[in-house]
């Protein structure tokens, strides 16, 4: 039997479309692993090229060596980890609220973390990077916990509205608090401005060892929920006449929000636009199929934290200007003109 000519012509088409998407990711992984060697290689120590080529790979115990593997490799690691985490975080949160101007911020986490450092520093007497990560992700994970318990309770569950009100609240009850102790006490706000502004800067190796198993754990639950997530977008009548676990999916995309975002966070402070900017990019590459979203944002949100980073450290030498500030004004104009985009409101 002859198939309809609609039929028949499909299946060109989508092929070329997986191919484009395909090499699309191919092109992002080249340009991620080009910012991974300028990394490494710019700095305020200036090394040529050779010779940091050679000792990349081949650590002879010198001053540059050192520079190498200790300073800026790690700087470079712990920079694609929580690049490729705040872009996943963003894709993740987007489609579980249906919100494209979604931002991880929303469940609370990011205001979570200050919180729980600012508490830290003013009554604990912490003052070291290491020591932030465990009272930053805490925070985060416990704020996450009160917004999902919240936007959850009565009937109908965890809807996103309730979720985002949820956040919302939970976000100005944190603000408030952080404002008010860094009021009574400006000592504290000495220590945490440094952290608050968002820095690679000085991330060592045992940064990285702490917080990328949270990570890793975090990137690989959110490529696994890409169908479920696809299902959840129908809405969630049309979810669960399909089979699918709509509570669970939520209860999952929160957690591996909390992971990627609270761990992030933790390691480097609050960095914004990536996880809002980025996911919007890549649906207007390849569309709203997440399977091809989460991929996206992995890539591409590291291109932008290394980037910016490696921009930090060139524009005002031997001097840098922090990560986070950099992505702000990188990352404003981009969302910006996303926002004034007809299409928008379609993805």
């Amino acid at each position: 039997m002859l198939r309809p000519p609609a039929a028949a012509g499909a299946g060109p088409p989508r092929t070329r479309a997986r191919t484009l998407r395909l090499a699309g990711l191919l092109v992002a992984a080249a340009l991620l692993a080009l910012m991974f060697v300028l990394s490494v290689w710019i700095g305020s120590k200036n090394i040529p090229f050779a010779s940091t080529w050679s000792l990349l790979w081949h650590n002879d115990g010198s001053t540059e060596a050192v520079i190498i593997h200790d300073l800026r490799l790690p700087r470079t690691v712990l920079g694609a980890l929580v690049g490729a985490a705040l872009g996943l975080a963003g894709a993740v949160m987007q489609a579980l609220t249906r919100n494209p101007l979604a931002d991880p911020g929303l469940l609370g986490v990011n205001n979570g973390a200050a919180a729980a450092v600012v508490a830290g520093i003013a009554f604990a007497g912490v003052s070291s990077v290491l020591g932030y990560v465990w009272f930053a992700f805490a925070g985060a994970a416990l704020a996450s916990v009160v917004v999902y318990v919240l936007g959850s309770s009565g009937r109908g569950g965890a809807t996103p509205d309730r979720l985002v009100m949820a956040g919302a609240a939970t976000t100005a009850v944190l603000q408030a608090f952080i404002v008010a102790v860094l009021l009574l006490q400006p000592d504290t706000f000495n220590q945490f401005r440094f952290w608050n502004v968002g820095s690679l800067s000085g991330r060592k190796g045992d940064v990285l060892v702490q917080v990328s198993p949270f990570l890793a754990v975090g990137i690989v639950l959110a490529l696994l929920l890409a169908r479920p997530l696809n299902v959840l977008a129908l809405g969630d009548q049309t979810g669960k006449a399909l089979g699918a676990h709509v509570g669970r999916t939520r209860v999952l995309g929160a957690t591996a929000v909390t992971l990627l975002c609270g761990a992030s966070t933790a390691a480097i402070g609050p960095i914004a636009f990536v996880g809002l900017a980025v996911p919007l990019v890549a649906r207007i590459l390849v569309g709203s199929d997440q399977r091809w979203v989460l991929p996206y944002s992995m890539l591409l949100a590291p291109i932008l934290l290394i980037g910016s980073d490696v921009l930090g450290r060139v524009l005002d030498p031997p001097q840098e200007l922090q990560v986070g500030i950099v992505t702000a004004f990188l990352g404003a104009p981009v969302f910006i003109a996303l926002c004034r985009r007809r299409k928008l409101a379609r993805l």
